[in-house]
């Protein structure tokens, strides 16, 4: 009952299961799409929550680093498109925030349960996950995996 708790991100090395979401304006964002860069993906539990807004806030602030590391940022939970693009704007992001309805990518990256479990990946640009790990990594940590 309580495996969902207690399961472990995706290893590296492991290939990223491909996925299609929409962003908080209704754009499609395909992992696919993105080869050639790193993805960092950063599964949080809720918009504008007190850890979600500071994770989020630091690779805002951290933005010249991933960018210079051809690196791309996207937020992912299940809240709205509405939700997000509030939370987006409030805070100034500079990367889109992805609608995860069902869970159903959490589900694949093993983030899913009765709220996200906060956890952080980056993917390089052949699809392989590099880094992985559940709470709440800074970004200079995440970027040392990028390729």
């Amino acid at each position: 009952m309580l495996s969902w708790f207690f399961s472990c991100p995706l290893s590296p090395g492991t290939p990223a299961p491909d996925f299609t979401l929409l962003d908080q304006q209704g754009r499609h964002v395909s992992l696919a799409g993105l080869r050639g860069k790193n993805v960092i993906l950063v599964f949080y539990p809720g918009d504008d929550t007190a850890i979600c807004t500071k994770q989020l806030c630091s690779f805002r602030d951290n933005w010249t680093e991933a960018s210079a590391r051809n690196a791309i940022v996207f937020g992912v939970n299940p809240q709205t498109a509405a939700r997000h693009a509030k939370f987006r704007d409030k805070h100034s992001f500079q990367f889109p925030l992805l609608v995860d309805e069902k869970q159903h990518v959490a589900e694949l990256y093993k983030c899913s349960g009765l709220i996200v479990k906060r956890t952080v990946y980056l993917i390089g640009p052949d699809g392989t996950i590099r880094f992985s790990r559940r709470g709440n990594p800074a970004p200079a940590e995440v970027l040392q995996s990028a390729a």
